[in-house]
């Protein structure tokens, strides 16, 4: 359920007038997946730390909940299961909190302990037949985050199934951008980006005093952008089938596995969401795609301060009813 497949492209105008502020930019790799920093500050000297502060942080995240590190708390909550519960900080214990949530306001469409998922599907062009019907069931036996049980007390998590684990991907990128935004503000650097391989967390605007311009890939040339979208303070997730997925029978089966059966998300092959938050965002994007165009579209609507843009397998461009922007083609193909 990573999305590192994904890519928005994001238009950086860089006008240098009479505000004597500097924009610095760097990127560097960072919880398996490639980070583009962009800050703009008073001089070079803040710019540069700022960078290091945010880099900082985000390593500290990811060495607290990436699932693929042995020494992460998540980790060792993984190799408990069904053991014992396992302590971890106030933090990991509330992103768990939240993750599960979504996953119970997505029936399942995300789910937290998607992680245990055995690896049937193949998108490397190796697969020449679909998986049988009971291997698709019993690669999903050990999902399930109703059997994950938090105990806020004693701020333990434990997984009740030997097997069981829990891993955020995306979520936790969207999380540590957030913190990273949030923390940049407190120390009065009112503008940036941080982008983490297409996801990205944006605050304040360009140099030149305008909105940041989001460009939002076209699946059916993805390396042209269909539609330009100005964002100001805010994030954008996107999720999609169209450079992993295997076809059988005329139909394409995306990268993107629903945890709770198993198969393949069908029916769009992409899915961008607008909103505050980088974490929320990157949980909806993923949810819409194996919740699909119906589903999909009424639980985005419970949420005002979200919005998205769907795009079916046919081409036809989907906009939820507080999407703003309205100059944009109603089909692709």
């Amino acid at each position: 359920m990573r999305k590192k497949d994904i890519f928005l492209l994001f238009f950086v105008f860089i006008s240098f007038i009479s505000t004597g502020q500097v924009v610095r930019k760097k990127t560097t790799l960072l919880m398996g997946g490639r980070f583009d920093i962009t800050v703009i500050a008073k001089d070079t000297l803040t710019a540069v730390q700022s960078i290091d502060t945010i880099i900082g942080e985000i390593t500290r995240i990811e060495n607290l909940i990436s699932d693929w590190k042995p020494t992460s708390q998540v980790s060792e909550v993984n190799h408990n299961a069904g053991i014992s519960p396992v302590k971890v900080d106030w933090e990991v214990f509330e992103l768990t909190q939240r993750a599960i949530k979504l996953s119970q306001l997505t029936n399942g469409a995300f789910d937290v302990s998607f992680a245990a998922m055995d690896r049937i599907w193949k998108f490397d062009g190796s697969m020449t037949e679909m998986p049988s019907a009971e291997a698709i069931k019993k690669s999903v036996e050990k999902v399930g985050y109703k059997n994950i049980v938090l105990d806020s007390v004693q701020s333990t998590i434990f997984l009740k199934l030997k097997g069981m684990k829990i891993g955020f991907g995306a979520l936790g990128e969207g999380y540590a951008t957030d913190r990273c935004r949030d923390m940049m503000l407190a120390k009065g650097i009112e503008s940036g980006i941080v982008n983490a391989s297409g996801d990205m967390t944006t605050w304040g605007k360009q140099l030149n005093g305008k909105d940041w311009n989001i460009g939002i890939t076209n699946p059916f040339h993805p390396d042209a952008v269909f539609a330009v979208v100005p964002l100001n303070g805010g994030a954008v997730t996107t999720s999609g089938n169209y450079e992993k997925f295997v076809e059988f029978n005329g139909k394409r089966y995306s990268h993107i596995i629903n945890p709770a059966t198993g198969y393949p998300a069908t029916g769009l092959c992409s899915v961008t969401v607008f909103g505050p938050k980088a974490e929320v965002a990157n949980g909806f994007s993923t949810s819409l795609m194996v919740l699909g165009r119906k589903s999909g579209m009424e639980l985005i609507d419970q949420y005002p301060d979200y919005s998205c843009i769907m795009i079916t397998d046919d081409g036809k461009i989907i906009k939820s009813k507080n999407f703003k922007i309205n100059k944009i083609d109603s089909k692709l193909k």
